[in-house]
């Protein structure tokens, strides 16, 4: 849902700022307006962003391979950091120096004076329509959240990228509209610079939220509260196992997520009996949460050392890990993981 929504709202907000950007660079020729040029350049760099997150899209589908066994799904998330650049440089800092040339020789707008009104009025009804795109397709997976909850915590980065990006741009264009509205009433060129430097740091200010945010992902996000609950649950709502050990989790993309735990299981007669207790676990998880397609879990028998290990602490020298180890079965490893070896392929 997150990706045919994303991609809708993406080309909508394609369509809208190819057409902004070509009537805003007419009114710039015509009435060298700088706030007129700033604006430009940000649909431009809006349609570049977008033309990106798509590429972004089509190339996270790309099939598992030996040197990226869990697949390209993150490639979503490096695109939509080299959004966040691009809204920064070409955006932001072009504005912010537009600004200050503009600032240095403030000439009024003599010719043309209605093109700029005109043009900014019809770009805010386009952004508008592509807002109201992303946020109908956003709405679809926010649920309760908040909106600012949302943006910091989806996983599919184009729906947060294309609605910070709409937002800005209609501020950006009150912003421009201020600053044209402004020198038509007063003859002042200054207040158009002083309307391109508030264009350029809302830019900044965007493009950096976006870049800390994305960071977070490319890092590597685990799952949500609800979701690790629902996972536990799975794991411990048979008889299959005792308790969690420990468990980790980690997003490989927006719509796949990797579960690790090591499990404390009841003495087993044979590692057949275990691996149908872990394919049922397996199966649980799978049916709670549908995106944890890539599952690993390591059978052991409870102990205080069996707790620490992997949690970071000190490891501990004493034999019930050992022994722990060796009660869960040589080979016992290979069947709870066998279904796993392809990356997304469900258990049997």
């Amino acid at each position: 849902m997150s990706a045919n929504g994303g991609t809708k709202a993406i080309v909508a907000a394609l369509a809208a700022n190819l057409g902004i950007a070509v009537t805003k660079f007419i009114a710039f020729l015509l009435t060298g307006s700088s706030s007129m040029l700033a604006e430009s350049i940000h649909s431009v760099a809006d349609s570049g962003n977008q033309g990106l997150l798509l590429i972004g899209g089509r190339r996270a589908k790309r099939e598992a391979t030996p040197q990226h066994p869990f697949g390209y799904g993150r490639e979503r998330y490096i695109y939509a950091f080299i959004v966040s650049i691009v809204l920064f440089s070409l955006g932001g800092l072009f504005a912010l120096y537009e600004a200050y040339h503009k600032a240095s020789d403030p000439h009024p707008i003599e010719n043309w004076q209605w093109v700029p009104v005109v043009v900014l009025l019809a770009a805010i009804v386009m952004e508008g329509f592509s807002f109201r795109t992303a946020i109908k397709e956003s709405n679809l997976i926010r649920g309760k959240q908040t909106w600012v909850r949302f943006i910091r915590r989806a996983k599919a980065p184009e729906l947060p990228v294309v609605l910070l990006e709409d937002f800005g741009a209609l501020v950006g264009l009150v912003f421009a509209l201020f600053g044209v509205g402004m020198t038509l009433a007063t003859g002042n060129g200054m207040w158009d610079a002083a309307g391109t430097a508030m264009i350029g740091v809302l830019l900044v200010v965007i493009a950096i939220t976006l870049a800390i945010e994305t960071k977070s992902l490319l890092l590597g996000e685990g799952a949500e509260r609800s979701e690790l609950a629902k996972i536990e649950q799975a794991v411990t709502g048979g008889p299959e196992v005792e308790r969690i050990i420990h468990m980790k989790t980690l997003y490989l993309g927006p719509e796949e997520l990797l579960v690790a735990a090591k499990i404390a299981v009841p003495a087993c007669e044979s590692a057949e009996e275990l691996a149908r207790g872990i394919n049922a676990v397996e199966a649980r998880i799978r049916r709670e949460v549908p995106i944890a397609r890539v599952i690993y879990l390591e059978p052991d028998i409870w102990s205080a050392a069996a707790q620490r290990a992997g949690t970071g602490q000190a490891a501990d020298t004493a034999v019930p890990e050992a022994v722990g180890d060796d009660a869960a079965g040589a080979g016992a490893p290979e069947a709870a993981t066998k279904a796993d070896e392809v990356a997304g392929r469900p258990g049997s």
